[in-house]
């Protein structure tokens, strides 16, 4: 196969709302930018999310950034980087500033200033009232966020590979990333993309899980990358799962409607988060309200013929609100649970959702790793964020509305970074004479493979065994049994076989290649969560029912070589400000 090679500043991996903000950084800053995507840029995850950017503007409650940050570190169960957290939580206000003057068109409150509306887990005073602090654009905040940005870059000039999917990253012997190799979906040819600087935002991976908020796309692409390239991953075993999803599809019904108003019920009618939260009730974090919904079955108050799911009320708010602040909510339960919420409950179960772990990196976008002489070198060349990477300001659970200032935030901090670092490095480097040796060859096994397993039934078997042995609660028997069986389907997905050997659009041999990827998160997040012995945020095992701080107050480091895992500190001193320390969580 004849490979073409092109030669930018920086390629960027994905065309979601962290790799549009980078790219736009770079390309107003007069750089050769390249952005792959395996869809359209709109039509990238970003694009989902409903409820809202968390910031302390202080609109309708009185709030600010320091009240911003404790609910972070509170929320991550204490596993967030305080350093990284306070950085997020300081410009949170300047980056949607900065976003309402792109031309984002926020909802407004009478005054004219940013709606914001109320989220789990936010507070005022440290812990005390709840704080209204999410900026929304009604429940289509990631959709006006997306155009947005998408917008500003074709003005910038910013180059769209559309239809693109990355396969490999390029090393050199030193270690440092040279770029890319690439798959254009449409022809099937591969080509290098040769850059100073490769910024990885390829979003999540929760499609190793049978029930998932997340599109078919999500299958953890940069992390299947970067792990082939050698590099760890970082606490694979926090894996949010949202309160909320449709029952029987899993479609994201948003937070937003705890927000407005809206409550959980079981059986009886029962508010049950009472039981389970006695403050902040319904709006308590995402990981003890999906914990609550799964407690509520298992005892028998579930809903419906088989008593397995719950029911979110939200009639209660009025039509007009409903309409104005909840549309596509409104929409979405009636197309997918036949259910009009202005006059009924919405179905609800707790569905995989997000990703707190993922590439390790600092502040800046950079990626790290313990691969010479220190646990947090830089790799040179190489940058990640949005939800694939682990900066970590999530730690062991997410709040709502963080995950689109933390690719905002990020996106731009890894812009700015980048263009500080090609300064100091004007010129390329070579590539290496195998730099498309790995994709190839990857390519090669499926364009030949014969007798080989199915890609839809080892994907499936994939699903199930996360979703059985990995998912809201974990025991210690179903978790040993989890690592055997994933670490089987890893051995079959070495050998799938692809039926149609077309170059075209071959969307068979796009999901073989997904894949890959996914078969790596799977491996990762199952490893690590059998190794940790503790309850902490996402991660709750039925047989250490405790956070335990002086064991496991630490991040996990899975390496592919050897299966293996290392630890490395939690970061406690956070920039300017007294240090949060662990202490009990409840709301």
């Amino acid at each position: 196969m004849t490979i073409s090679k092109r030669k930018f500043d920086a390629v960027i991996v994905g065309a979601g709302g962290a790799g549009m903000r980078a790219a736009l950084q770079l390309s107003e800053a007069g750089l050769k930018v390249a952005v792959l995507s395996k869809v359209f840029p709109t039509r990238s995850h970003t694009v989902s999310a409903q409820g809202g950017i968390a910031a302390a503007l202080g609109n309708v409650t009185e709030d600010n950034w320091h009240w911003h940050m404790y609910d972070t570190v509170k929320g991550s169960d204490y596993l967030g980087d305080q350093d990284a957290i306070e950085f997020m939580c300081r410009q949170a206000s300047e980056v949607v500033y900065e976003l309402e003057h792109f031309g984002m068109p926020f909802d407004r409150l009478e005054s004219g200033k940013i709606y914001q509306r109320p989220f789990g887990g936010q507070s005022q005073n440290f812990g005390g009232a709840q704080a209204t602090r999410s900026c929304a654009v009604a429940d289509r905040t990631g959709h006006a966020m997306l155009h947005t940005l998408y917008q500003r870059n074709v003005q910038a000039n910013t180059q769209f590979f559309i239809e693109w999917m990355g396969l490999d990253l390029i090393r050199d012997e030193e270690g440092d990333v040279c770029g890319v190799t690439a798959l254009d979906i449409e022809t099937g040819d591969v080509m290098l993309l040769q850059a100073r600087a490769t910024l990885f935002a390829t979003g999540g991976g929760a499609r190793i899980f049978s029930a998932s908020t997340n599109a078919l796309i999500n299958t953890g692409d940069g992390l299947g990358m970067a792990i082939r390239a050698g590099l760890p991953l970082e606490d694979m075993e926090f894996w949010q799962f949202h309160p909320t999803g449709v029952y029987g599809v899993g479609i994201l019904i948003s937070e937003a409607v705890r927000g407005e108003g809206g409550y959980l019920l079981n059986k009886n009618g029962e508010r049950f988060m009472e039981r389970y939260a006695p403050h902040a009730k319904d709006l308590a974090s995402r990981d003890v309200v999906s914990r609550a919904l799964t407690m509520e079955i298992k005892e028998g108050r579930g809903c419906g013929r088989d008593a397995d799911h719950l029911l979110l009320k939200l009639d209660h708010l009025g039509a007009d609100v409903i309409k104005a602040r909840l549309p596509g909510i409104r929409e979405i339960a009636m197309k997918f649970a036949h259910t009009d919420p202005i006059h009924d409950p919405i179905p609800v179960v707790p569905t995989a959702h997000y990703m707190m772990g993922g590439i390790p990196t600092n502040l800046y976008g950079q990626v790290v790793a313990p691969y010479k002489t220190g646990p947090e070198e830089v790799v040179q060349g190489f940058y990640a964020v949005g939800e694939c990477a682990c900066v970590s300001v999530h730690g062991a659970n997410r709040l709502g509305t963080n995950s689109l200032l933390d690719i905002i935030v990020f996106g731009r901090a890894a812009g700015n970074q980048i263009i500080e670092d090609l300064n100091r490095h004007p010129h390329h480097k070579q590539l290496p004479a195998d730099a498309a040796d790995k994709a190839l060859a990857r390519l090669d096994r499926l364009n030949n493979q014969k007798d080989g397993e199915n890609v839809a039934q080892v994907s499936d078997d994939l699903r199930k065994t996360m979703q059985t042995h990995c998912g809201v609660f974990r025991f210690p028997d179903t978790l040993r049994q989890g690592v055997e069986k994933i670490e089987e389907v890893a051995e079959r997905v070495r050998h799938t076989e692809i039926r149609d050997k077309s170059r075209v659009f071959n969307t068979a041999r796009v999901e073989a290649l997904e894949l890959d990827n996914l078969v790596e998160v799977a491996v990762a997040s199952m490893i690590s969560a059998e190794a940790r012995t503790e309850s902490r945020g996402a991660h709750a095992r039925d047989d250490f029912p405790s956070r335990d701080d002086d064991k496991w107050l630490k991040h996990t480091l899975y390496f592919s070589e050897g299966r293996r895992l290392d630890y490395k500190p939690v970061r406690l001193k956070p920039l300017t400000v007294d240090s949060f320390p662990p202490k009990a969580r409840t709301y």
